[in-house]
């Protein structure tokens, strides 16, 4: 008999109890001139902090339009999304020095995609040993710093501005 190891992570239940079915939370983040996680928008993209975080410093990348399939960007807005996964790992390895990333987009449901129709990148940084016992053990993620922490100081850092990477 063949058997699967599972991999939890409880700590998304809240994530997934709170987003309402035909509901786009980047879009409605988008619209709310009060949205303190968006860090930053470009002309043609936006990043944003994960409310619900694999690990501290975790955001997205996404087109401002609504749309799905990478086949559906623009090159400018291919370029700008490119400029901002550059320029995001360079701000979180200086201010939060992890060890490493995951980055990454899940298209379509079956891949494991939370929202479906609004294309996003996840970048999330990674440490030695950040995952452990506590979520196993306990029902609990540990995030080290708050959101409204991390939120102004990459706000503060996209400020000081946005370089194009490529040469």
């Amino acid at each position: 008999m063949n058997s699967k190891e599972i991999i939890w992570a409880p700590w998304r239940m809240g994530y997934i109890l709170k987003v309402k079915k035909n509901k786009c939370f980047l879009c409605d983040g988008l619209k709310s001139k009060k949205n303190k996680y968006i860090v930053y928008r470009g002309e043609h993209s936006f990043v944003v902090m994960n409310i619900y975080p694999y690990n501290n410093g975790h955001i997205m990348i996404a087109p401002l339009r609504h749309i799905k399939d990478l086949e559906e960007l623009k090159k400018v807005e291919l370029e700008e999304i490119d400029n901002f996964i550059i320029t995001s790992v360079r701000i979180l390895k200086r201010i939060l020095k992890p060890e490493g990333f995951n980055i990454g987009l899940n298209i379509g449901k079956v891949s494991g995609a939370g929202l479906e129709d609004h294309l996003h990148i996840h970048i999330v940084p990674r440490w030695q040993g950040d995952t452990n016992f506590m979520p196993v053990i306990s029902n609990t993620k540990v995030i080290p710093q708050s959101l409204d922490e991390l939120s102004k100081i990459l706000k503060r850092e996209f400020k000081k501005g946005i370089k194009n990477v490529y040469r």
